[in-house]
């Protein structure tokens, strides 16, 4: 028989909204993937054009800082959605079920509103810098822009902590036999 609490773990959303935000979260985190990609490769040719020919490409140091940015927070909800996230789970290891689910929807309700909280203070930032009128040196890029689009990968780590808390909650709830 399997550990119910590796199982909870691996459960993922059901119902519509829950099918929803785990597309939602996959594509976010696909899209942080192909981003990251993008950011390696043209890395490689600004390099070897540097090393090779003393011509990198012209604001790649910005490019990438502004598109890591938006890659990074493309990946938080999914990895917490799926279970996939950093837990220190030494404490727990001989407790029930329901503490264990208990302590797991108190951290991803923690994560909910973590996720809430940076993404709106990312948000007024951005709205900030667009006002100021703020341009990256080289690029002259908006720098409100990629700051901006980090709030939505925030917005999915809110939605995917409360519905986890939600899960564990009802896990915990079902007692020792959940």
């Amino acid at each position: 028989m399997s550990d119910p609490i590796v199982v909870a773990e691996q459960a993922m959303p059901e119902g519509a909204c829950g099918r929803a935000l785990v597309r939602a979260c996959q594509v976010f985190a696909i899209a942080g993937s192909l981003v990251f990609v993008a950011i390696v490769l043209m890395s490689v040719v600004s390099i070897t054009g540097r090393k090779l020919f003393s011509h990198p490409v012209n604001g790649d140091v910005e490019m990438l800082q502004m598109c890591a940015a938006f890659a990074a927070a493309s990946f938080f909800a999914w990895c917490h959605l799926s279970g996939s996230d950093v837990k220190v789970d030494f404490f727990t290891a001989k407790a029930s079920p329901r503490v264990v689910h208990s302590l797991d929807a108190f951290g991803s309700l923690l994560v909910a509103i973590f996720g809430a909280l940076i993404a709106w203070r990312t948000g007024v930032g951005a709205l900030m810098v667009k006002d100021a009128g703020e341009h990256s040196m080289l690029l002259d890029w908006p720098l409100w822009i990629p700051q901006m689009a980090m709030v939505p990968g925030f917005v999915l780590l809110a939605l995917a902590g409360a519905y986890r808390a939600w899960q564990h909650l009802h896990l915990a709830a079902q007692g020792d036999a959940a």
